[in-house]
């Protein structure tokens, strides 16, 4: 009770969690779309897919207040907060499906792995982003 009591608490525990929650729609979906486009699309089809997830977590359940801003504004400074975050997990992901992985000899799964950690980057300047962006609260 005491980790979820520090969970509740922590706001970037918050974003964790639901960020995790999100990766996992991310992550999950790319399998999907996979079956009908290429790497880079499917990709980019699953950032969609886990952008709608955490913008809608993170209003409701990580930034206090931010259920009173305006949905428009907030949706539009996740968006470019998450643009950037798009181009960090392209840039790993591809990079490791091309270079790293296959100069480490890692063949199997190579495209799983590669995006996995492509989408662990960018956590920590969403979180800032999101913060100090998309649901910061107005100057009283």
């Amino acid at each position: 009770m005491k980790r979820l009591a520090r969970v509740r608490d922590n706001p970037f525990l918050r974003f964790l969690v639901v960020g995790g929650f999100a990766a996992a729609a991310n992550f999950g979906s790319r399998f999907v779309f996979s079956r009908g486009v290429s790497y880079e699309t499917a990709v980019t089809l699953a950032w969609c897919v886990g952008i709608t997830t955490a913008f809608t977590l993170s209003r409701l359940y990580v930034f206090e207040g931010a259920r009173h801003g305006s949905v428009w504004r907030q949706f539009a400074g996740f968006t470019l907060v998450n643009l950037f975050a798009l181009l960090q997990t392209l840039a790993v992901s591809l990079g490791l499906l091309h270079w790293g992985l296959p100069a480490l000899g890692i063949e199997r799964h190579a495209e799983a792995i590669a995006h996995a950690f492509g989408i662990v980057v960018p956590i920590f300047t969403s979180y800032f982003g999101h913060k100090h962006l998309s649901f910061r609260q107005p100057a009283l």
